[in-house]
């Protein structure tokens, strides 16, 4: 089961540490206790956890949420006109200046405190004696531990602000300005590098993937050195900002911001190409998950997701922010993951069968539909076509915007059914870990380099070992490519792997092509609601068809949780990986008897003026709306799907504005940049 120990420390510590105002100002931190709590390096780490629940409450909730997983070509937000995704649609400018301002103070506050404690650690007898000796120890290892946070907290900084303020933490600051983001890159890969050897790898000295191991610091190197020397959208309104380096840029220059990309960047690739290999290096008890050991199913790629939903730690895992079920007043977890991104449910707020699964990230209906292969086993473990209506029973989402039941197919990744026995009391209280690196990204991570550098063999290796887990067998290998198109694989790899996870929209970037993505994905919309229109249907370059009608009706099964789907002509088990836990075995109100939904039509046109249809009538099938809702709602797919962007050549603007009191506080020699708000 997961560490308890890190999940609880919001707990009142007698250490005064330094808080972080809103801009920057703070005040120099007590020492009074310092002695104290540094005695041993259970004491020591009881401060360090502090950092750990700062980031998974106050930092990573609002930072992750309606940004990294949704806005890209795989996924989009549910909702008609919400203003919670602005940032994904790219219209920032309708941002307001503190948008992000409690993720943006809060990340520097853990940050702040993590340093703290390096400092602290860093004049104990035990950690000077090992580092003299080349030794690991405890001390050494939350050291690293600490340097990593900082390093973690600054690497959402820059991914999500740009160019930020760099280096105050813990000093009392009146005069500050930005720092380039590619300084921050650099000083931070050499830190990180020079503490990553006194580190435990995953496994060792107790060590979990709920906690900074030598393992993730290395992946953590290798990912900040593949972002530096990536595509990236750089202001030009302010010459000095970035000192000499030299940039070659694509496209326009548009609120005197363009998409660019350092010319030195093969360097940066070549130390995200020792590091991340490092990590493989150094996993430790961390591995892809290649074979299932479960007797009623068989699916390496969902039982990753389902060590989660069981509260464990996933061997799969570099990083998982941890959480706890439950829990008293002041040490419950807000458990946002699932409940934001799971599969939906309209259930109540608690005590329903499931709970309410608000469901903020949905899959674009032409990903769903046409990018999978056959034979893909992640299709149906990473969305659905079905949700719970929170009373014990299975029923169909709508292309209707809204949430929950509403707002087209939704991530399967994390199911609340599926936790044994599923956590009912309360919404958001589930206890399921937030996922933030697992080795399948380290893996194509690599090959992505590799392919940058030129070792197409080497990039092949790697993203084959990542497809033979996807299709149980090799027969779906990718072999001879190289260059441009070697990239482009990968790239459509990575999409579908790690489809609703946060990580499409940064390779979007990273890879020059984001407006050329994002238009593509808009035409192809276009396209299959212009037949929609016209013939009730749309038939996609794979074969499969999306229509505006499907037929549906509830079935019963004696096991009305299914799993792998072996059939495709079994209506009520394919697609896979849905239904319902049984919930007819707790005390919760359960509605009838038929739980499961059968469903004709989902892939094949029925012509509602069909014999076919009327067969399928008299068995008890209704006809059911599908993606007629998409052709009636039209205009909220067009503004859901990137309407910000209007043309190839634009850059995209995804970063959030620096809060408004750093801004006003700086002397003026801080503003916001790419057309975001002053003020």
């Amino acid at each position: 089961m997961k560490r308890r120990n890190i999940v609880l420390a919001l707990l009142a510590l007698s250490i005064s540490f330094v808080q972080c105002k809103d801009y920057l100002d703070t005040s120099s931190p007590s020492n009074t206790d310092d002695q104290f709590v540094t005695t041993t390096p259970s004491e020591a780490f009881k401060i360090l956890s502090w950092c750990y629940a700062n980031y998974r409450q106050n930092s990573s909730v609002p930072l992750y949420n309606w940004n990294d997983p949704i806005g890209s070509d795989a996924e989009m937000y549910p909702e008609g006109s919400s203003t919670n995704n602005i940032s994904a649609i790219m219209q920032p400018e309708l941002l307001t200046v503190d948008a992000m301002k409690d993720a943006f103070n809060n990340l520097y506050t853990t940050l702040a405190r993590a340093v703290k404690v390096a400092d602290l650690i860093k004049e104990k007898e035990g950690y000077k004696t090992a580092i003299a000796n080349g030794q690991i120890n405890d001390w050494t290892q939350l050291y690293g531990e600490a340097i990593t946070m900082k390093a973690f907290c600054y690497f959402n900084l820059v991914k999500h602000f740009g160019d930020v303020p760099y280096g105050f933490e813990n000093t009392y600051v009146t005069d500050y300005g930005l720092t380039s983001r590619f300084d921050i890159y650099d000083a931070l890969i050499a830190e990180v590098s020079a503490v990553e050897p006194f580190m435990y790898k995953i496994g060792e000295g107790g060590i979990t993937a709920e906690r900074f191991s030598r393992t993730f610091a290395d992946a953590l190197v290798g990912q900040m050195a593949l972002f530096a020397g990536g595509y990236q959208t750089i202001r030009t309104d302010d010459a000095n900002l970035y000192g000499k380096i030299q940039f070659s840029r694509k496209g326009a220059v548009v609120a005197n911001s363009v998409y660019a990309r350092r010319t030195d960047y093969q360097n940066y690739y070549k130390i995200a190409n020792e590091y991340l290999q490092r990590a493989l290096d150094n996993s430790g008890t961390a591995k892809i998950i290649e074979t299932d050991e479960r007797s009623h199913t068989s699916n390496p790629f969902q039982r990753h997701f389902q060590y989660m939903q069981d509260l464990q730690v996933s061997p799969e895992s570099l990083f998982e922010v941890g959480n706890i079920q439950g829990g008293q007043a002041g040490q419950t977890t807000n458990s946002d993951y699932p409940y934001n991104f799971g599969r939906p449910s309209n259930g109540g707020s608690n005590n329903a069968a499931p709970t309410k699964t608000f469901a903020g990230v949905r899959i674009i209906p032409v990903v769903y539909y046409n990018d999978f292969e056959d034979g893909d086993r992640r299709r149906d473990v990473s969305a659905t076509v079905t949700g719970s209506t929170g009373d014990g029973n299975e029923v169909m989402l709508t292309f209707v915007p809204g949430s929950k039941l509403d707002g087209g197919i939704a991530l399967n990744k994390w199911d609340e059914n599926r936790m044994s026995p599923p956590y009912s009391a309360a919404q958001r209280q589930s206890g399921i870990n937030h996922p933030v690196l697992r080795m399948a990204d380290v893996i194509l991570m690599l090959a992505e380099v590799k392919a940058e550098l030129g070792d197409a063999t080497g990039a092949l290796e790697l993203v084959n070992k990542v497809r033979q887990r996807a299709f149980g067998n090799s027969a779906h290998n990718l072999a001879g490519l190289t260059g441009e198109t070697l990239k482009e694989a990968i790239w459509c790899e990575r999409k579908l792997e790690f489809v609703g996870e946060g990580i499409r929209r940064w390779d979007m970037i990273r890879s020059g092509r984001f407006s050329e993505y994002a238009l593509q994905v808009r035409a192809a919309m276009n396209i299959m609601i212009t037949a929609l229109k016209t013939k009730g249907y749309y038939q996609f370059p794979n074969g499969k068809i999306i229509s505006n009608y499907i037929y549906t009706k509830n079935v019963a099964l004696a096991n009305p949780l299914t799993f792998e789907a072996q059939d495709p002509a079994d209506p009520v088990l394919y697609p896979g990986w849905r239904g319902q836990y049984d919930w007819s075995k707790t005390a919760l109100k359960v509605k009838g008897t038929t739980h499961n939904t059968s469903i004709k039509g989902l892939f094949d046109y029925i012509d509602p003026n069909s014999e076919l249809a009327k067969s399928l009538e008299s068995e008890g099938y209704k006809k059911t709306k599908w993606a007629i809702d998409i052709v009636n709602n039209e205009s909220s797919f067009d503004r859901n799907i990137f309407s910000g962007i209007k043309t190839a050549q634009e850059p995209p603007r995804y970063f959030f504005p620096i809060p408004f009191e750093t801004v006003s506080k700086s002397k003026g020699k801080i503003t916001n940049g790419y057309g975001l708000p002053q003020q």
